[in-house]
């Protein structure tokens, strides 16, 4: 009995200790759970913040952001709106890359694929201006921007192909369209305005002169950032159309895709290695203040654009224009007062005749420029210099010379013309443009609005307006006498661009998805009153854009997730869904 009792105890001893363990281990097991639940980061819901320039700087822009909101609201994503100045947003999106995404309109045409290469290269992703804004990377993009410089003919066309479809399925950046340019042009004094106003100024030689007594040429603008600063590095200044594109002559410039010289009067390419070129001069050029442009300046200018310190700081400090232009330049040095020779990096000829189109400085007034500088508000990392900042008033160039004198900076500029090539066998201009530009002056008068830049013109107080006006006052310009509507394709595309540096924008895949609530026909209508050709690609209507990016009449690449330019809420959870993210009970986007 005894024995057996004893045996009784310590089984249920021994069970009464399994229990405990066990229990003690169970227990552990949901402690280990609570910690490891506790310990993981929450997910939070994804918000985008959109930047862009107010209604009375761009009415499209804000506009568009205003529909991209309504979008994104609608697939539960958080959206706010930021209208910002536009040297406000130069300096949070472009240079501080304080933003998840901006709306804005290119700085100028898009004509030669290279233009891809400082926009998307990983090199720039740390720099300042347009130079990849969207903090990009990508190794095999990287290749692919690297061999389209170095390749010709059909090669480079099928990659410069591939570039496009790769961006279109990534998306760091989303074109939209490619507005059309409305302008109110008086046909009593002056014809021929058709692509007058394209960013090249030999377009102003196309110009007729109907009136004898129409020595000057009056344009007005509502835009006061022209000649508020004449600095031709200042990328917050510049346009797709600028005023500093009249002061400062260039080597060559473009007209109908076709390069003419202009301060050169011809280059020829060396059979070196490394690929080289000498360029020769133009006889009698001047500075404004009457010195001589030589080929030190030339040689000069292309150093400047790629370190603006010249090298004294301890590293280089780039413009934030004409970077992918300068970065071909591998050396460049004055042979004699009218010859500079050029050598370039691994590229191409058909690539290298980029670098013609830089404006040209004069070297007496910028190496006092080279100095660092020190801006309010402004994180450029390291430092910036003086070349980069300084307002640049009284310009000194080698064009038409702008005459700001007694009168304030901001009240309006005169360009007064100075001798010109004047035959086509000193430029090799088609001769309809040989014989320099019909006026003596040109004179740029500011107004508040679009609608008191047509009245002038209505009115018979300036010529045309500059810059392209809304899509509602085309009646009123209609109706005017003497005064005819223009329209143009703009080379300037609007765009949509990711800041891919901030989660969730980092993932490709998420990019995509919210491409897919963009829809550009709506926008076209919504926005831009169908005065604006859609796009994918910033090459769209040039020859290197390939027929299945081309659009007809809807986005050739991705579908719309909803219809007639609404969402549908319910398709775009499941798209985003399917890329990896969940929604929380208020169906609002969760951070994956």
């Amino acid at each position: 009995m005894a024995s057996r009792s004893g045996g009784d105890v310590g089984v249920t001893r021994r069970s009464a200790l399994a229990g405990l363990t066990g229990g003690l281990a169970a227990t552990s097991g949901c402690l280990g759970k609570i910690r490891a639940l506790v310990g993981r980061n929450q997910p939070t819901t994804v918000s985008l913040s959109i930047k862009t320039r107010p209604v009375d700087q761009d009415p499209y822009a804000i506009a568009i952001a205003r529909q991209l909101s309504e979008w994104f609201e609608a697939a539960g994503i958080r959206t706010s709106i930021q209208p910002i100045t536009a040297e406000e947003l130069y300096r949070q999106a472009l240079i501080n890359h304080e933003f998840d995404v901006f709306v804005g309109q290119f700085p100028g045409p898009f004509a030669d694929p290279d233009a891809f290469y400082p926009l998307l290269h990983s090199t720039y992703s740390v720099e300042s201006g347009m130079q990849n804004p969207f903090g990009y990377t990508n190794l095999l993009l990287d290749d692919l921007l690297e061999r389209q410089r170095r390749e010709t003919g059909r090669q480079r066309t099928e990659t410069v192909t591939r570039i496009q479809r790769q961006l279109v399925q990534v998306c760091p950046f989303l074109v939209l369209g490619f507005p059309n340019v409305i302008r109110a042009a008086r046909t009593d004094r002056f014809t021929g305005w058709n692509g007058v106003f394209d960013p090249s100024p030999v377009n102003l030689l196309g110009l007729n002169r109907n009136d004898e007594s129409a020595t000057r040429l009056r344009a007005t603008t509502p835009d006061d950032r022209p000649t508020a600063n004449l600095n031709p590095l200042m990328a917050s200044h510049r346009g797709p159309s600028d005023i500093t594109d009249l002061l400062y002559d260039t080597l060559a410039y473009r007209y109908r895709d076709t390069l003419y010289p202009w301060a050169a009067t011809n280059w020829e390419w060396t059979d070196k290695e490394p690929l080289e070129l000498e360029v020769t001069l133009r006889e009698g050029l001047r500075w404004h203040d009457g010195r001589r442009l030589t080929a030190s300046d030339v040689a000069f200018t292309y150093r400047l654009l790629q370190d603006t310190s010249l090298g004294s700081l301890s590293e280089s400090v780039p413009t934030f224009r004409f970077r992918g232009r300068s970065s071909l330049v591998e050396s460049a040095e004055a042979v004699d007062d009218t010859t500079v020779r050029l050598q370039f990096d691994d590229c191409s000829r058909q690539t290298a005749r980029r670098v013609f189109t830089v404006p040209l400085l004069p070297e007496h007034v910028w190496e006092d420029r080279t100095d660092k500088a020190t801006v309010s508000g402004v994180d450029v990392g390291v430092t910036t210099t003086d070349a980069l900042v300084t307002s640049n008033i009284e310009p000194v160039g080698s064009g038409p010379r702008v005459q700001v004198g007694d009168r304030e900076p901001d009240a309006g500029a005169r360009a007064v013309r100075r001798p010109l090539p004047s035959t086509s066998e000193e430029t090799g201009l088609p001769s309809a443009l040989s014989g320099g530009p019909p006026f003596e002056e040109f004179e740029l008068q500011f107004v508040g609005s679009d609608a008191s830049a047509v009245n002038l013109v209505a009115n018979d107080e300036a010529d045309v307006t500059a810059l392209g006006v809304g899509p509602d006052l085309t009646s009123t310009i209609g109706r005017a006498d003497d005064v005819s509507l223009n329209l143009e394709r703009s080379g300037a595309f609007y765009f949509v661009g990711f800041n891919t540096r901030r989660s969730p924008l980092t993932n490709p895949r998420f990019r995509s998805t919210l491409a897919r609530l963009v829809d550009r026909g709506a926008l076209s209508e919504s926005v831009f009153d169908g005065y604006v050709d859609p796009a994918v690609s910033p090459l769209s209507g040039t020859a290197w854009l390939p027929s299945d990016l081309a659009w007809e009449p809807t986005n050739p690449v991705t579908d719309f997730l909803g219809t007639g330019g609404t969402v549908d809420s319910e398709r775009a959870r499941k798209a985003f869904r399917a890329v990896g993210y969940r929604y929380n009970e208020q169906q609002r986007l969760l951070r994956s």
